[in-house]
């Protein structure tokens, strides 16, 4: 998650949009750790 520049320093005012931007990061990470095994 580091590599996200809004995750770290938590720029977003509305907890809403900030447990978006996790979802989609982490959504990411798994997206990449497929397509490395596959």
């Amino acid at each position: 998650f580091n590599r996200a520049r809004r995750l770290p320093v938590r720029y977003e005012r509305r907890a809403d949009i900030y447990e978006a931007f996790t979802f989609l990061q982490a959504s990411l990470i798994t997206l990449r750790q497929i397509q490395r095994f596959c």
